[in-house]
């Protein structure tokens, strides 16, 4: 282990309480992270794009502002398929070399006027697909960080910043949490406005988010889900249902084990589990989003497909291929299929506070092209379900796992809730037993 993970000593909510109360400047805080960057950066390669002064001129804005707002100096990487008026984005591409948006995307608007300071563009796969960056896994850098979201999640295990942007439309937020070691939320579909996000698969693209604790997670929702009410509980003791999903046998002995063990630590601990066996349909669910996914890709990419054919990668000529080689007829069968499955997904879920599931099959893979199956990601991706990530306790020197909770649609605050409880029972600090 190579040990480039930081030693967290202060998150999101910490940095953003400091500044707003003038124990600390996002001037100071900015140059805490640039530094980092600057001894880690040649080995992690999170970062598509990084400009040292263009983070200090966002830090001094926020240092002038009487109205500091809520994520007052918080550095946050951008995942590079969100527009940025001041860094190019260009999703990993050379069809889109130094592409200069004219504005923010939705997302990456809202942060800034929160008071956030964007660090930079993070590395991506090519247009959030399949063909990965240079991105290595700060817990051992010959594994892959994760898919297409890699680089926000490797630079904030790196202690580049402290938090990140993601996307997900299969596995790409919630994958590279677990192999990373972090916090993160997807929220329900449509909750996050996709404005200013290159889109792949329309009909599950969803814009997520990285970060260190479960309360930044909440934090940062506020921020971009604005209207977001606060979730009053009566009871912290919660009723959760465990889904082992068609896929448990996938999973390795050390994964299965982990999740096993959560599941018993949350009995222990006062919480009913319950487990929940979903019928046989949703065994093909993992290969009707991977249809889909492929099919509504080669729509959203055609206008690039038929002007720079040659500059495309091979897996996105093979998704082309893959696409071209599916029926309308099937196409429509499979979107009913799944969608014949939604009013069964809720009657399984609906019961409960919320699920729990493992987040991957198995920890990060060795190499950096194949980042592994997304299936148990998928299976609440492809109902756009709510997802968050919280990484489980290992010993020294071992690889992050992920435990998956998921919620019923709309229920994000209460998921969100859940996972501060869950989070205190379950995290250890694991990102700071690794040396510096």
């Amino acid at each position: 282990m190579a040990g480039f993970v930081h030693k967290f000593d202060h998150d999101a909510t910490d940095i953003a309480l400091d500044v707003g109360a003038g124990r600390l400047t996002a001037r100071s805080a900015a140059e805490g992270f640039i530094a980092r960057t600057l001894m880690k950066e040649s080995d992690i390669q999170a970062f598509a794009a990084f400009n040292r002064e263009l983070v200090l001129e966002q830090a001094d804005r926020v240092d002038r502002n009487p109205e500091k707002g809520v994520l007052a100096g918080v550095p946050i990487g951008v995942k590079d398929i969100f527009d940025t008026m001041d860094w190019a984005t260009e999703f990993n591409s050379p069809i889109y070399r130094n592409n200069r948006p004219s504005r923010d995307a939705n997302s990456v608007a809202l942060l800034r006027q929160a008071g956030a300071v964007i660090m930079g563009k993070t590395a991506t796969a090519e247009f959030a697909f399949m063909h990965t960056g240079p991105t290595r896994n700060p817990h051992d850098p010959s594994r892959t960080p994760g898919s297409s979201s890699a680089g926000s999640a490797a630079g904030l295990a790196a202690g580049l910043f402290a938090a990140a942007l993601g996307t997900q439309t299969a596995g790409s937020l919630i994958k590279p949490a677990s192999y990373c070691g972090l916090y993160a939320f997807k929220p329900t579909r449509n909750l996050v406005s996709l404005e200013g996000v290159k889109p792949l698969a329309p009909s599950f693209d969803m814009v997520g988010w990285y970060s260190v604790s479960a309360r930044d997670l909440g934090l940062i929702a506020r921020v971009l889900i604005p209207g977001l009410p606060k979730y009053v509980a009566a009871d912290r003791r919660l009723k959760l249902g465990f889904c082992k999903t068609p896929y448990w046998g996938m999973a390795q002995p050390d994964v299965q084990q982990a999740v096993s063990a959560a599941a018993a630590s949350l009995a222990e601990r006062g919480h009913d589990i319950n487990e929940i066996v979903l019928p046989s349909a949703f065994e093909t669910v993992a290969s009707d989003h991977q249809l889909i996914n492929d099919c509504e890709g080669a729509r959203a990419l055609r206008k690039e497909q038929r002007a720079s054919a040659e500059s495309m990668s091979p897996p996105l000529a093979e998704m082309f291929e893959r696409a071209s080689g599916t029926s309308w007829e099937t196409e429509v069968v499979t979107r009913y299929r799944l969608a014949s499955l939604v009013s069964v997904m809720n009657a399984a879920i609906d019961p409960y506070d919320a699920v729990i599931a493992p987040s991957c099959a198995h920890v990060a893979p060795i190499g950096l092209a194949a980042t592994g199956t997304s299936d148990f990601i998928r299976l609440w991706t492809a109902f756009g379900l709510p997802q968050t990530n919280i990484p489980l306790m290992r010993r020294e020197g071992e690889l992050p796992i992920g435990l998956q909770i998921i919620g019923s649609a709309f229920s994000d605050v209460k998921l969100l809730h859940c996972v501060e409880i869950l989070s205190a029972i379950l995290d250890t600090g694991y990102r700071s037993a690794l040396p510096e």
